[in-house]
C-alpha cells in the first residue's frame, strides 16, 4: 500500500514551492512514523479508527493498540503541518489531502 498527497495552497503559489511544500510535509510525516513504508498503513488503522470512534474519542474509548495508533498519527501529521505551515498556523489553512493506494 502507498500513498499520495495533495496540498491546498494559496493560488500564486508557484509549482516548484508547491512541490518544495509538499515534500516537507512528506519528510516530516515519514520522519515521525519511522519511515515511508509506515505511512500508508498508520494511516488507514487511523482512519479505521476515526471511522468508528470519531476524531476526538474519549480517553476510554480506545483500547491501547487504537490509542497508540491515534495519537501517533496525529502527532505526525501535526509535525508534517508545522514543518510546511510553521507552528501557528491557523484553522483553514494548510489544508491536505492523503489518498492511499493499492
Amino acid at each position: 500500500m502507498t500513498y499520495s498527497l495533495k496540498l491546498f495552497v494559496p493560488d500564486d503559489t508557484t509549482p516548484a514551492e508547491r512541490e518544495a511544500a509538499e515534500r516537507r510535509f512528506r519528510d516530516a510525516l515519514e520522519s515521525a512514523l519511522g519511515d515511508e513504508s509506515l505511512v500508508a498503513p498508520v494511516y488507514a488503522a487511523y482512519l479505521r479508527i476515526a471511522g468508528l470512534h470519531g476524531e476526538s474519542p474519549g480517553p476510554d474509548a480506545l483500547s491501547d493498540g487504537e490509542r497508540l495508533v491515534f495519537d501517533q498519527w496525529q502527532a505526525a501529521e501535526a509535525a508534517a503541518m508545522e514543518a510546511v505551515f510553521g507552528p501557528h498556523r491557523h484553522m483553514g489553512e494548510g489544508l491536505v489531502e492523503i489518498r492511499l493506494q493499492g
